[in-house]
């Protein structure tokens, strides 16, 4: 009888243990997926932002036109990938920001496309950095979300 109660507490002190253990594993996966999913939604917006006013810029000068960006979403894209962002990918936004500002330095508030627009070889130039930055920072984003990627010793749009 007390190899039966021994067996039987064993039994389910072992079920209640892999129970809690299944709980805590599948628990920490969902935690991860739910970040990566949350990190890839940044990523896309951070670059969404870039591209749109990248080309708004672009066709200002190429037109000589004037131009609006609405500053305050692209500081709030900002402001959510540095939620969810890994520090080396955080730090490659830092870097590829700094790059951008650069950029804008050179193209938005140092000239007007108006009056003084830059030519298309100018905006070339002065969008090489930010362009640099953006490879440095797509390969964090990569290796931050699989080691197995291969870092792009090239950029793609922009």
């Amino acid at each position: 009888m007390l190899d039966t109660l021994i067996t039987t507490a064993a039994g389910a002190l072992s079920a209640t243990v892999g129970v809690l253990v299944g709980g805590f594993v599948t628990r920490r996966a969902q935690d991860r997926q739910w970040l990566r999913d949350h990190q890839l939604v940044a990523y896309q917006e951070l670059f969404s932002h870039y591209a749109k006013f990248t080309m708004e810029l672009r066709r200002a000068h190429g037109d000589r036109r004037g131009w609006d960006y609405d500053w305050g979403e692209w500081n709030a894209a900002l402001m959510r990938v540095s939620m969810v962002a890994p520090r080396e990918v955080a730090t490659a936004i830092d870097d590829f920001g700094r790059a951008i500002n650069s950029f804008l330095d050179l193209v938005a508030r140092g000239r007007d496309p108006l009056r003084d627009p830059v030519s298309p070889e100018e905006f070339e130039q002065a969008r090489q950095a930010p362009a640099e930055a953006q490879v440095r920072l797509v390969n964090a984003i990569r290796r931050s979300l699989n080691n197995d990627q291969k870092g792009l010793n090239f950029g793609i749009g922009g």
